[in-house]
């Protein structure tokens, strides 16, 4: 590796970072700001506070990774043009691919750290931030929101009224099964409490009904212990569930749900598409982003990084966009969460026919 290169690395890196912090620290302060009055009315204690801060940064550093790589490509690779230093090295033989290598390999390098984050430190961070939300924010909610519907198998669907975390309690539960659109079974009762000791189920003053050709069988009890392939966990899970999970629990967590057959295995599956697809971002918008700003202009580098931002929010919202055609249903959910990184790198490659050589 020569000294241009690891000049280029060192100030990409360095600009990267910079970048990184301000963002973040700016988020931050104003999420403070916001969220400071209801500190103090929930008296939360300051350890719990900085350890939310921290979760959440991370957060923020995954979610604006996309603009920190376009906005510090772009700084540099412009600021080397003002300075005709780009022009230098072309004339002196260097092959434009050549110039890009140090700057993809800096990127290959955020790439691989976003993915180890994404993979096994940002759920954890993401975890943090939801429980903080649930112990403060959103402080007094001991039950879970009402009407809960949970699919147990491929044809077997669980409805609970309402479900108490400290009781692990819940009311007016039923248990269908269903086949070919039609009813064959229906288990019902008032009241239904996990059994610690036993890792089962109590049922409370239920009611069975088998549905048969001939008729249907009918049964009551007041108490009833069964077996359902779910615990009280499945009942208390975050609307970010999937974002919460390590890379292998994201595993585990989507063969349990196709084993249940359920329907919303679709978000587990795409939140995985994604965690492999985004590393490749930074990589794809640093080909961009050199090839954007190497040519020198007269007004300096200030409308570069400002069609560095446009074309980040850009990148983001088009992500946000298919992320949510992929979970609303897509035929190609993994052509739908990949479509930002194919169309940018298509752009890139347009534009690389334009330039300096």
């Amino acid at each position: 590796m020569k000294i241009l290169d690891k000049l280029i690395i060192k100030e990409f890196l360095k600009t990267y970072f910079f970048v990184v912090v301000m963002l973040i620290l700016i988020v931050l302060v104003l999420d403070f700001t916001e969220k400071n009055d209801t500190y103090i009315r929930n008296q939360v204690p300051t350890g719990d506070i900085v350890r939310y801060m921290g979760n959440y940064g991370l957060y923020l550093n995954n979610l604006l990774t996309p603009i920190t790589v376009f906005i510090a490509v772009i700084f540099i690779t412009s600021k080397m043009a003002g300075r005709t230093e780009i022009i230098a090295i072309l004339s002196s033989g260097v092959s434009f691919v050549r110039l890009l290598r140090p700057f993809l390999f800096a990127a290959v390098l955020i790439g691989s750290i976003s993915f180890l984050l994404n993979g096994w430190v940002l759920p954890v961070a993401t975890a943090g931030v939801t429980e903080f939300k649930i112990k403060y924010l959103d402080k007094g909610q001991s039950a879970t929101d009402p009407n809960i519907h949970i699919q147990v198998g491929p044809n077997a669907l669980a409805y609970l009224s309402r479900f108490y975390r400290t009781s692990n309690t819940g009311y007016y539960f039923t248990l269908e099964e269903i086949r070919d659109g039609e009813l064959i079974a229906k288990l019902s009762s008032e009241r239904i409490l996990w059994d610690t000791a036993k890792n089962v189920w109590r049922l409370e003053n239920w009611k069975l009904r088998v549905l048969r050709e001939d008729g249907e069988d009918y049964s009551v009890g007041t108490e009833l212990d069964t077996m359902l392939s779910i615990s009280p966990s499945d009942f208390d899970l975050p609307e970010n569930h999937h974002e919460t999970l390590k890379l292998p629990e994201l595993a585990r967590q989507i063969k349990i749900l196709e084993d249940r057959g359920a329907d919303n295995v679709a978000y587990y599956r795409i939140e995985r598409y994604v965690r492999f697809m985004s590393p490749f971002a930074a990589i794809i918008l640093t080909f961009i982003g050199v090839i954007m700003s190497a040519r020198k202009t007269r007004g300096g580098s200030g409308f570069q990084i400002a069609m560095g931002f446009l074309l980040a929010f850009v990148y983001i919202l088009l992500f946000i966009l298919s992320r949510t055609f992929a979970e609303s249903g897509s035929s190609y959910p993994l052509l739908a969460v990949w479509l930002p990184n194919l169309i940018f790198a298509f752009t890139g490659l347009v534009l690389y026919k334009t330039v300096p050589r």
